[in-house]
């Protein structure tokens, strides 16, 4: 059932993108972010015009704009906002609307874009935005319209929230030809000037009664059953249900590559996270499972470790997957029960569904949570050079530390690379059930997130009046490479008080390559080394604190000092490049390939 409308009393727009920006007020938009463009200058004038209503954020490039729109979209779990210029504006953003797409994730961009007189005559900047982002793509957008009539703008920004947010969310493209945003309203036959449509709710769908009585029959049979949790679409209230459906049926639960806050680390039936870098103990339990109950991930190549985990397109196990998307469901799994359901309308339904008193896998629950807690206790890693077994930056004692000091409801982003796995095997995220998304992290690997990520979630968090400092704690790790791919959104930080804290892992090289390098070609290092700047500096310059630690015995001091001030800060840890994963050294990994 849709919200009733109720516009904030608003000046009556005057031009087509002063309308535009009333539609997203409409929508409860509170933040866009984008990098401005001479192609969308009457939607700026819109921003200008009703400021006290929402706030456009000014990014320094656009791929930063697209993933603070697109973690903006996992937050809140309503459409992300970004506006780019044509052209290269809307190339830079890609990026971040390939991740809404592969991560699940609500979010629109709006891309200025050359005038109807102009079109199909390569003009300046001029592409075929269709082509661009459109299905055949393969894995950008879920919609792409061009909006030439500007009495229909209402239509077409209502129908890009309902497709972003229905079924399996993702993002939509508007292409805003720049002569269109700069028409004059005229009013119809009834002297009535267009008007924003009703703020749109997502549309559940609900699981089949007989599927569900089939899916209890399936579990009455099982003895070794595992649910697989993540995907886009969960809000606390699912997250709450599905614990109770766990609970009821004593069943162990792993979450989805980097969707790891769906169920909550600490709970006595977590069993991990299934994704990459995986806990081999988990990945055994995984494929001696007799029974796999994927609720809501779309089972990617990262959740079922290369498609091996998960026999494809028919798996050892018997199969039950429960997906938002009828599209996705039997698209590449054959699955033995294939539900359609939103994932708070399912978890809704399976809360419910009546579990024995007994059930016979009570000690295989028991048992994939005592793997994860092993999995918890860190490697003993040879070979390191330095003054003790595991360096003297010891990255597990880091992640304990941040484990003690920050918040329930801190946000940790991350971008990829192998600095990530450390958060990933040691870090406990607060499960979705306590009210709270504390992850944002990118499913299709992309580098360059976690920096505006953490930024956005602080902007966000402060609210639409922009209080500096107010909020929750954004905490973000890093690498070297990855950090320099958006470090420039410090500066979109500083402009609106919004702090983050950064733990930047410098090891000189981009260390994910080097690793997948030394493993199949060893000792021959091309492309991976890096020349770095003075880190600590060049976050001063922008307006952050920064500092540089090369003993993890200094870390905990630098962090509550972080938490403390008011501004954000980079804390760059110069780590040992042998130390390339949670489990081994680099050169052990060159010493086991040469030997092969």
């Amino acid at each position: 059932m849709q919200t009733p409308f109720s516009l904030p009393d608003l000046p009556s727009p005057e031009l087509a993108g002063h309308l535009l920006v009333q539609c997203l007020i409409a929508q409860g938009v509170t933040h866009a972010f984008g990098v401005p463009g001479e192609s969308y200058l009457a939607v700026l004038d819109g921003f200008h015009r009703y400021s006290e209503h929402i706030r456009f954020i000014v990014n320094r490039q656009e791929g930063g704009a697209a993933f603070m729109a697109e973690a903006h979209g996992k937050l809140t779990g309503r459409p992300g906002i970004c506006f780019v210029t044509r052209g290269p504006g809307a190339t830079n953003a890609s990026i971040g609307v390939h991740t809404a797409f592969q991560d699940s994730t609500p979010m629109v961009l709006f891309v200025g874009d050359v005038a109807s007189d102009q079109r199909d005559r390569e003009a300046f900047q001029e592409m075929d935005y269709r082509v661009m982002f459109g299905p055949s793509a393969l894995g950008m957008a879920k919609r792409v319209e061009r909006i030439d009539d500007a009495a229909r703008i209402p239509e077409y920004v209502a129908r890009a929230f309902a497709t972003a947010m229905n079924g399996r969310p993702g993002p939509v493209v508007l292409v805003l030809p720049e002569d269109m945003l700069t028409q004059t309203l005229v009013a119809d036959a009834a002297d009535k000037l267009p008007q924003p449509l009703a703020r749109v709710e997502p549309v559940e769908a609900w699981s089949d009664p007989g599927a569900l009585r089939d899916l209890r029959q399936l579990l009455l049979k099982a003895e070794r059953p595992f649910v697989i949790a993540g995907g886009g679409g969960w809000t606390p209230q699912a997250a709450q249900a599905l614990q109770r459906f766990a609970e009821n049926w004593r069943l162990p639960v792993g979450n989805a590559f980097r969707f790891q806050d769906t169920f909550d680390n600490h709970h006595p039936q977590y069993a991990g996270d299934v994704g990459i870098g995986i806990n081999p103990a988990l990945a055994k339990r995984v494929r001696e499972s007799d029974l796999i109950i994927a609720i809501g991930p779309r089972l990617g190549e990262m959740t079922t470790g290369g498609y091996t985990l998960l026999q494809a397109p028919k798996t050892a196990q018997t199969l039950v997957h429960i997906h938002a998307s009828a599209e996705e469901l039997n698209r590449v799994y054959q699955a033995d029960l294939a539900i359609h359901a939103s994932m708070r309308a399912a978890a809704r339904s399976l809360e419910v569904l009546t579990a024995p008193v007994n059930v016979p896998w009570e000690a295989w629950t028991q048992g994939c949570n005592a793997d994860y807690q092993a999995n918890l206790v860190p490697s003993v890693i040879k070979d390191l050079p330095a003054d003790n077994e595991r360096g003297l930056v010891d990255m597990p004692s880091v992640i304990a530390t941040l484990q003690k000091h920050l918040p329930k409801d801190a946000v940790l982003t991350n971008g990829a690379g192998n600095f990530a796995s450390w958060l990933h095997r040691f870090y406990r995220y607060t499960g979705l059930a306590a009210g709270f998304k504390t992850q944002l992290a990118p499913t299709n690997g992309a580098m360059g997130y976690g920096v505006p990520a953490g930024i956005a979630a602080a902007i966000v968090s402060q609210g639409a009046a922009g209080q500096a400092g107010a909020g929750r704690v954004a905490f973000t790790i890093a690498g070297d490479g990855d950090f320099l791919m958006n470090g420039q959104e410090l500066a979109t930080a500083v402009q609106y008080g919004a702090k983050s804290i950064i733990l930047l892992l410098n090891n000189g090289m981009y260390g994910t390559i080097r690793m997948h390098q030394e493993r199949e070609y060893p000792q021959h290092v091309a492309g991976t080394a890096l020349a770095n700047p003075d880190f600590a500096a060049l976050a001063r310059a922008y307006g952050y604190a920064g500092v540089t630690i090369r003993k993890s015995a200094d870390f905990e001091a630098e962090l509550l000092a972080a938490l403390a001030r008011p501004n954000g800060t980079v804390i760059e840890v110069v780590l040992e490049p042998e130390l390339i994963s949670t489990r081994g050294t680099l050169n052990a990994m060159t010493q086991a390939a040469l030997k092969r």
